[in-house]
């Protein structure tokens, strides 16, 4: 099999923990028990946000630092995450798949 072939444990994807950061965050402004926080919800808005976001892949301990550097300096991404986040919130609390 192809994915046999290559050592891919380090490809990860940057964005998947700042959007999980801004996700508790915001999450945590809201007054308890206005927004569903199961398990299902909070994987649908990370869901929803990452198919949003532009990835930010790395595959190397020197990557990840060069990441890490480039992620803190670009306000631009950050909001965007920020926007994502908000937005995937609204439409997961209108529209819980548990309902």
């Amino acid at each position: 099999m192809f994915i046999d072939n290559y050592n891919l444990e380090n490809l990860k994807n940057e964005a998947e923990r700042l959007v999980f950061d801004e996700i508790k965050t915001q999450l945590e402004s809201f007054p308890e028990g206005e927004i569903c926080t199961c398990n299902e919800c909070v994987i649908d808005i990370a869901a929803i946000t990452l198919n949003t976001v532009k990835p930010f892949y790395r595959h190397s301990l020197l990557g990840t630092l060069y990441a890490l550097e480039a992620l803190n300096i670009d306000e631009e991404y950050a909001q965007s995450i920020r926007a994502a986040v908000a937005q995937a919130i609204e439409k997961v609390r209108k529209n819980p798949a548990h309902s």
